[in-house]
């Protein structure tokens, strides 16, 4: 049996803590249509410093999540949303004085924080017109469906 060190300062990666807040970081941004470059400009930093936390290669501290919070608009909660019980208990803190290590998480890709689907919501919400939004959306439900079908998936999944 090998055992895994920590991820974290230390370990051999970044906190899965660290990388959920700074994937939350990034969708909240770019849901906002604002860019790295003017997050950064608004909160005192470069956008290479951004990317870092939005990586979590570099751990956001409670001073720094407050500027973000304010200039991203939304709770602080926002960037602890939707962490999977997995990311939680292989932060460092909760991994000491065990004595088996769990196995390394691997996050799976969250549709939900690419570039393209942020960008796709965005666009859906500046037609302003509903009927002509209720109308693209019922068209990319049935063209889904229709693709589940030639793959032979179940829609439900």
């Amino acid at each position: 049996m090998t055992t895994q060190r920590p991820r974290g300062r230390g370990g051999d990666g970044p906190n899965p803590v660290d990388v959920h807040v700074g994937q939350r970081v990034r969708q909240r941004r770019t849901l906002l249509g604002m860019s790295q470059e003017k997050l950064g400009e608004a909160i005192g930093l470069t956008f290479q410093q951004v990317q870092k936390y939005e990586r979590g290669a570099n751990r956001v501290s409670a001073s720094r999540l407050y500027d973000l919070a304010r200039v991203l608009d939304t709770d602080i909660n926002f960037f602890f949303e939707e962490m999977h019980d997995e990311v939680a208990v292989r932060s460092p803190g909760q991994l000491r004085g065990l004595a088996e290590q769990p196995e390394p998480y691997e996050a799976e890709p969250d549709p939900m924080a690419k570039r393209e689907t942020l960008e796709l919501v965005r666009a859906y919400y500046r037609i302003h017109d509903p009927q002509v939004r209720k109308r693209l959306f019922e068209m990319t439900k049935a063209l889904a469906a229709r693709s589940d079908e030639v793959i032979g998936r179940d829609p439900e999944e």
